[in-house]
């Protein structure tokens, strides 16, 4: 299996403002109103939603954070590197990945409100991922982090922030 072939098997598509290539799976129709969610979020929610998506050597899911927690899930290819950068400056490098014995996880939370980010590791040529998120993703919900600002806040993953945003 290689990275064209899933692309067309699975129609992913090209996710423009964030890098790599998407497939909405699953969005309940079930909604949570605007009243029932916290302040953080403009209007009711889908109650989950999810995607496939798919990184190859030139692509890159670029810094970014949502109002929700997003759950990503290996399902095969290459190790995926996610950065993660915490509101009260700290951040960690998590590997996405089937070999647990060598410190990867197979599914990875982002937190809500969590600067993110993710590329292949070393050489690899594709993976393909999952990506839950409750309550469901909207494109209101989506914040780019700036090259500048994050670089100055996260001094020591600043190699990665550049790596991860254009």
């Amino acid at each position: 299996m290689d990275a064209a072939r899933l692309k067309s098997l699975l129609n992913l598509k090209p996710l423009g403002f964030e890098g790599g290539y998407y497939a909405e799976t699953y969005r309940s129709s079930d909604l949570i109103s605007r009243e029932n969610l916290p302040a953080r979020y403009s209007g009711p929610r889908n109650i989950s939603t999810a995607i496939y998506y798919l990184l190859e050597p030139h692509t890159f899911s670029a810094l970014h954070r949502v109002a929700s927690d997003e759950i990503f899930h290996f399902y095969m290819g290459d190790p995926v590197e996610m950065l993660q950068l915490f509101p009260d400056g700290s951040g960690k490098i998590v590997l996405i990945g089937t070999d647990v014995e060598r410190g990867m996880a197979p599914q990875v939370v982002a937190p809500r409100s969590v600067w993110q980010g993710s590329r292949l590791a070393g050489n690899g040529k594709f993976a393909l991922l999952g990506c839950t998120v409750s309550p469901g993703f909207d494109f209101a919900d989506f914040e780019s982090g700036s090259r500048e600002l994050l670089s100055r806040s996260y001094p020591q993953f600043r190699d990665m922030i550049y790596a991860l945003t254009t």
